[in-house]
């Protein structure tokens, strides 16, 4: 028997097609909703690998965009503190250019005051943070670059600042007398002029001496320390002849003095009164280049001597002092420079020498020992212990030459690099002293603290007026008919000692300054010593030969406007001696006793001390440290300004302000061949560039990998629309159909009657 089945929708074929129109119609919707094919793997279809790539490129893209942006705002930054630091610069240099040179109740002009308020400024631009980063520490991002404006100036209850170290060279150099150099006169006709011992690197150096003194003899420089020797023909110069005396001061520039002769007395300021005798004129010349170099000592010098302590302090260089050793002569004593580098027992050479073969590697570089015909890096094993620092101050470049003082080695860098020293024959570098090797870090420079000591001038002996003349004694008066110097002193005459002035009155004296011209030969040396500071009193010995003492606060330097009455006290017509002792060195100072005014990274290439990659093969570089030569020239030249004072009473006040103030407008104007600011600004700019060059690449490959991922994930809103509407009238057909179909049954098909 047949059976007839009704028609059951799930199972029938239509139900299936109407079941899979729906499944279909609500993926649609879907992706019409989230704009993707599929929220699956294996939905996005067979170029999904492709789509995953290209998505973690575009990742990366963006990781580098977000970097460029954050280095651009960097930049931007520092350009801006880079700006503002030059015109800074600028407008100092201008300043101190066109500012009068009046001081104010502190001693300082205008211009130097403004330096004191625009210091600050400096430090709060170099100090800036952007973001959590300073911007002119280098690599160091989380330090302030510099210490305060204070503590770079007076520095701290432990440490010196510039203020000290200035003062501490201005001693050293001599500056209240005649700046290390020493007047003298052999004979009565000759004149010389000679660099203080023992010698150092202080004070004023001479350079040349031209003369057209009519029958003179020149000589010099010449001898270590130099000398230069004037000695007069047996006939006077002519009047309008003249001689040019010229110096080397510490910061490389040079000074001259001219004295012209004259008729004139007294003679104009730069000039020497021509004498009745060759004996006479030479004691003008005398006084005369004693206040000339005084002059210069107290001007040119300060300024030179100030520039130079700045220097030092914020141009750190590296220094190494060894140990004093001695040679193996017999007995031994200490190494020189003239010392041999190799010898035997009992010459003037290394205890241990070097050999043949041997090697010195001065920061990398070596020094190669060889028996003769040294070339390059090359020493003779014969050479001398100059021979080999001179060769070490090439390698390094130090503008300070390596020292050697009783024994003792002082290597010197110039640079803010760590001075190393290795040698395959350590015991020879021993014999140097300095153990097996040296290994020294940069520093700012310091005066060695030497002690100054009291030097004694004697004059010669001399006798009174009186009418058996008998040497002069402390109770010889210093003017009158008999028992006086041959030639007294009168009112209203002067003796100025180191820059100050006593006066005789005809009575009545009053204070250091004044003296009676009644008074005695022991009354006037109480005076000169009282404002020369020395502490041993000067005397008169038997033979009529007067001792002065110089102290140890300055050089001694006396002149008198009665030139013949200076030498009936038989110390010529000046005196110009140097104190004793102090130092004869630099050393360098340690955190302990010195401002390191630099708080950042120390980098010999600064703008790799920042390094951002932004490209999967390209990076940049944008550090900048605030102790670049730029940077450091401008903070260097404003501390300089604020840091130095001058007497308001001084007669050289304008001439130092003015020598400062020069030296200052010179070192801010950008000198050639040094870096200025725009050549950081520079690399900067290359670096953003660089980084707008591989931005605008990664825009156009970001592009066609969205494009890649788009065309593999994404959907045409237009062509789902489309399906789901078509899909739509298939489904609703479906429904009619089975609507249609569900209303069938077999009395439909059977015949009707019959």
């Amino acid at each position: 028997m047949s059976t007839v089945t009704g028609v059951n929708y799930n199972n029938s074929i239509l139900g299936q097609s109407i079941l899979n129109i729906k499944t279909q119609m609500t993926q649609l919707q879907a992706e019409l909703a989230s704009g993707e094919k599929s929220t699956t793997y294996a939905g996005m279809g067979a170029n999904e690998g492709f789509a995953i790539a290209a998505r973690a490129q575009v990742s990366n893209i963006s990781a580098f965009t977000n970097t460029i942006t954050n280095v651009n705002t960097t930049i931007d930054a520092a350009n801006a503190g880079l700006q503002s630091i030059g015109q800074i610069g600028q407008e100092i240099g201008n300043e101190v250019t066109v500012a009068g040179q009046t001081l104010n109740g502190n001693g300082q002009t205008s211009a130097q005051a403004s330096a004191a308020a625009q210091l600050t400024s400096l430090v709060g631009i170099l100090n800036t943070p952007s973001g959590n980063n300073y911007l002119f520490s280098g690599s160091a991002t989380n330090t302030p670059a510099v210490v305060s404006a204070d503590q770079i100036l007076n520095g701290t209850s432990t440490q010196a600042g510039l203020k000290q170290v200035i003062a501490e060279r201005n001693q050293a150099d001599g500056t209240s007398g005649l700046g290390r150099l020493v007047i003298a006169s052999p004979t009565t006709t000759s004149v010389t002029l000679s660099e203080a011992t023992p010698n150092s690197v202080f004070g004023m150096k001479l350079g040349s001496v031209t003369s057209k003194l009519t029958g003179a003899t020149v000589t010099g420089p010449t001898g270590s320390p130099a000398s230069i020797s004037v000695a007069l023909g047996a006939t006077n110069p002519n009047s309008g002849d003249t001689i040019t005396f010229n110096f080397n001061l510490p910061d490389g520039t040079t000074t001259s003095t001219t004295l012209t002769a004259t008729t004139a007395n007294p003679p104009p300021t730069g000039s020497f009164t021509i004498g009745t005798t060759p004996a006479a004129t030479a004691a003008n010349l005398s006084a005369a280049l004693t206040t000339a170099v005084g002059t210069q000592a107290n001007t040119s010098l300060v300024a030179a001597s100030a520039m130079t302590a700045s220097s030092e302090f914020f141009n750190w260089s590296t220094t190494a002092t060894g140990s004093a050793v001695k040679n193996q002569a017999s007995p031994a004593t200490p190494i020189t420079g003239a010392t041999a580098l190799s010898g035997t027992a009992p010459s003037d050479s290394l205890t241990t020498g070097f050999q043949a073969g041997d090697t010195i590697t001065v920061n990398g570089t070596p020094i190669t020992f060889v028996a003769s015909g040294a070339t390059g890096n090359q020493l003779n094993v014969t050479d001398s212990v100059q021979t080999l620092l001179s060769k070490i101050d090439s390698i390094t470049g130090t503008s300070t030459p390596s020292t050697i003082s009783a024994g003792v080695i002082t290597l010197n860098d110039g640079s803010a690099l760590n001075l190393t020293v290795t040698s395959s024959r350590p015991a020879a570098l021993a014999a140097l002293g300095f153990s097996s090797s040296v290994n020294a870090t940069p520093a700012p420079l310091r005066v060695a603290p030497n002690p100054y000591t009291d030097a004694t001038f004697t004059g010669t002996a001399v006798n009174d007026n009186s009418t058996s003349p008998v040497p002069i004694s402390a109770s010889t008066l210093l003017s009158g008919a008999s028992g006086a110097l041959t030639s007294g002193f009168t009112a209203g005459q002067t003796i100025t000692v180191d820059g100050n002035t006593l006066t005789f009155v005809a009575s009545g004296a009053s204070g250091p300054n004044q003296i009676n011209v009644t008074d005695t030969v022991g009354t006037l040396l109480s005076k000169i010593d009282a404002l020369s500071g020395a502490t041993t009193a000067s005397s008169v010995g038997a033979s009529g030969a007067i001792t002065l003492h110089t102290g140890t606060t300055s050089d001694l330097m006396i002149t008198s406007s009665n030139g013949a009455a200076l030498a009936a006290l038989g110390i010529g017509a000046a005196v110009g001696q140097a104190r004793g002792g102090g130092p004869t060195s630099l050393v360098a100072g340690t955190p302990a006793n010195t401002v390191s005014w630099y708080t950042g990274a120390n980098s010999t290439t600064p703008r790799a001390s920042l390094t951002a990659r932004v490209d999967q093969s390209q990076t940049v570089q944008y550090g900048i440290q605030a102790n670049e030569q730029a940077i450091t020239t401008i903070i260097q030249n404003v501390a300089l300004l604020a840091a130095v004072t001058t007497s308001t009473t001084s007669a050289n006040a304008g001439a130092q302000v003015a020598a400062l103030g020069e030296r200052v407008a010179t070192n801010l104007s950008s000198p050639p061949g040094q870096q200025s600011i725009s050549d950081i600004e520079s690399d900067l700019a290359s670096a953003q560039t660089t980084m707008k060059d591989v931005g605008a690449r990664q825009s156009q490959a970001q592009a066609a990998l969205q494009n890649v991922i788009s065309t593999t994930e994404t959907v045409s809103p237009d062509q789902v629309a489309s399906e789901l509407l078509s899909l739509q009238t298939s489904l609703q057909a479906s429904y009619q159909t089975t609507s249609m179909l569900s209303q069938l049954n077999l009395v439909k098909f059977l015949p009707v009657g019959g």
